[in-house]
């Protein structure tokens, strides 16, 4: 299978299943198009008539261009098969029972009252609390337990609002440190956190212990207060744009997202990563809001338009900016074309449910945090480990080939098959498709190969 589209003055060619792009001049991009579906005369004919007499281009160029096709479809980086169907289960069952990852609810409780929050305001639809430091020395001895021979291992400080938890947070990282040597392991951490309560010691301490902070940010003030306000409706956003900036020069500018959330009230998200730049941000992501239905801040078909073009403008913004020696990082632009993923992470996805799990303040294990809250989705506790296995069998199911819309999807070993909560929300079922999800989804990797093919062709 391969993907054709223009972007950026470019005609790029994806062949999915080999991961090669090509990008060519206008006789190969129409070769190309219609090279499964006429013969060599058909096409060579067609583009005569199309092509001869344009541009110095002769009879002899285009039976050149065509049988440049045919050795990169014989070398095996055109119209490439799909081998990796067989393979899906197999690699699953390889890492079967090992996590590497855990993402600790520390606090289900929020000094923020945002009104499109996924996890109804840090309460994830249930009792307010805070982790004691016992669980989560529980969740992190069930962590090396169930690592296998995993080295590096993930740990999320999630809530609510973490840092409502800081001390606890503190503790464990300290105890993490204590142990890793002696199990043979190394604890990276993360902290998710709205801003409120940063301070110099929180500061100082996500500077040594955390690999990376993320920080939520939607963007213009007027945007951001619309919806991240404390309990009383005070906007959010002139009490923590100053920490932040703190925070993000102290750490040397890196290692840290800046994390936004785009809605129908602002489908024009460029604007707010303007706004993001302007401050002195340059690690930058904004993600479509995850709400029910019908919820005011669902992006609708109206929307969708103004959002594509959006992506599309964002692509020539970051290449505008590398070449005015400012460049800034867009978390979902970013791949790799030389390498990684490996073929396990293009089939399989993140994991969540088998080895990435969340951690509630009681212990409970989700198979991720937006989960969390849900009783059918819990697998189990942080001291019997799984007993759900039935659920757990579900998403070590979860693949890309588990989804049959999948099948004929360009961008299918890119996204890896979706995101099983997205998908279970919008219908019912964790091998579903969130179609809308999909239509952004692809429209950003389009962008996100072009801006780094033409940074590629920039070095050149």
């Amino acid at each position: 299978m391969i993907h054709q589209y223009k972007l950026g003055g470019l005609n790029i060619v994806l062949d999915v299943c080999s991961g090669a792009v090509h990008v060519v001049d206008d006789v190969a991009y129409d070769i190309i198009a219609l090279f499964k579906e006429k013969s060599r005369e058909e096409i060579i004919a067609q583009m005569e008539e199309k092509y001869l007499g344009q541009e110095d281009i002769t009879a002899d160029d285009i039976r050149e261009c065509y049988e440049q096709v045919v050795t990169l479809r014989d070398s095996g980086k055109l119209f490439a098969p799909d081998t990796f169907e067989p393979m899906a289960g197999k690699l699953k069952e390889k890492t079967a029972g090992v996590v590497k990852a855990l993402c600790l609810h520390i606090a289900h409780t929020c000094n923020l009252n945002c009104a499109y929050c996924f996890a109804s305001q840090g309460k994830y639809h249930g009792d307010r609390a805070l982790m004691s430091f016992e669980v989560g020395k529980r969740a992190l001895d069930f962590l090396i337990e169930n690592s296998g021979t995993r080295h590096n291992l993930e740990v999320d400080f999630f809530g609510g609002e973490p840092l409502m938890n800081f001390d606890v947070v503190k503790q464990l990282v300290a105890y993490a440190r204590s142990v890793e040597k002696e199990k043979g392991k190394n604890f990276r951490f993360t902290l998710t956190t709205n801003g409120m309560l940063i301070d110099d010691d929180v500061i100082e301490f996500a500077n040594k212990e955390c690999s990376n902070v993320v920080l939520s940010l939607d963007g213009r003030k007027e945007i951001h207060d619309r919806f991240r306000v404390d309990y009383q409706g005070r906007g959010s956003w002139e009490k923590i744009v100053p920490l932040f900036q703190k925070l993000v020069e102290a750490r040397g500018g890196k290692d840290y997202y800046m994390r936004g959330t785009f809605t129908h009230a602002n489908p024009d998200f460029l604007k707010d990563i303007q706004v993001m730049l302007d401050l002195g941000f340059n690690e930058l992501s904004m993600e479509p809001v995850v709400c029910a239905a019908g919820d005011p801040s669902e992006l609708t078909e109206e929307d969708m338009p103004i959002v594509m073009e959006q992506y599309e403008k964002l692509a020539e913004l970051m290449l505008q900016k590398d070449k005015e020696g400012k460049p800034f990082t867009f978390y979902h632009y970013m791949i790799d074309l030389t390498g990684g993923p490996c073929i396990y992470k293009r089939i399989s996805g993140c994991g969540s449910g088998t080895e990435y799990m969340a951690v509630t303040p009681w212990g409970d294990l989700y198979p991720c945090h937006q989960f969390v809250g849900d009783d059918k989705f819990k697998l189990g506790d942080i001291w019997q480990g799984v007993t759900n296995t039935e659920t757990q069998c579900e998403f070590a199911a979860c693949n890309v080939y588990a989804r049959p819309e999948c099948r004929d999807c360009w961008a299918r070993l890119y996204c890896s098959g979706g995101c099983a909560a997205n998908a279970y929300h919008a219908t019912g079922s964790v091998t579903g498709v969130y179609k809308y999800g999909c239509e952004l989804f692809k429209k950003r990797m389009e962008c996100a190969i072009m801006v780094a093919v033409s940074r590629m062709l920039g070095d050149e």
